[in-house]
């Protein structure tokens, strides 16, 4: 299910569907895309619901957005338990990512920690935080350091058995706009695991 249907697609997206939601409330009202997932990423995802929360939101998005945690399957054996993966990262062409020197021009600084939670066969159930929100980052660090997640094709994964990209936003913590409390909606991780090791 796409976040936004492309231009002249008649295929139902999320923000249709949220839109929905908040009509049955205010017959005018409208949801607004705060943050993006990859296409091939389940997970949690905001919305808000007005004009002016999203510009609110947006625009102190580093500084609301307190957590956002991953669930990744990855190929290989990662050597250690706990990591941080610190890059920079060219997104200059949309579709394909590269790391890249520091100082490279078009370069952002892209800053991630990852935790193993265990190792199944051949691969490595991996929990992640995002420091920074980079296009595609988890997927470029993830292969530049020799550990594709399963089914990134794109990125050079050379196994897909669960027939997706296992890349999962499990949880997000945010502070309201309103009244600075804290949100936290999580999703647990689909079946794409058992899928892959079975």
């Amino acid at each position: 299910l796409p976040t936004i249907a492309p231009d002249s697609s008649k295929t139902k997206s999320l923000l249709e569907i949220v839109s929905q939601i908040i009509q049955k409330k205010n017959p005018r009202g409208r949801a607004a895309l705060v943050h993006r997932l990859d296409r091939d990423t389940s997970g949690v995802i905001a919305f808000a619901k007005n004009p002016k929360a999203k510009m609110l939101l947006m625009g102190q998005w580093h500084d609301r957005a307190d957590e956002r945690r991953y669930t990744a399957l990855v190929e290989g054996i990662m050597p250690d338990k706990n990591g941080i993966l610190d890059s920079w990262l060219d997104a200059s062409n949309p579709y394909r990512v590269k790391t890249v020197a520091f100082g490279s021009r078009n370069s952002q600084r892209a800053t991630s920690h990852y935790h193993l939670i265990k190792i199944i066969g051949k691969y490595s159930l991996l929990e992640l935080e995002l420091k920074t929100g980079r296009r595609h980052q988890l997927r470029v660090q993830l292969a530049a350091i020799g550990h594709p997640i399963v089914g990134d094709e794109r990125y050079g994964a050379k196994t897909d058995p669960s027939g997706r990209l296992c890349l999962h936003a499990s949880r997000l913590v945010l502070r309201s706009i309103s009244d600075n409390s804290i949100i936290t909606v999580e999703s647990p991780a689909p079946d794409f695991i058992n899928a892959a090791v079975q």
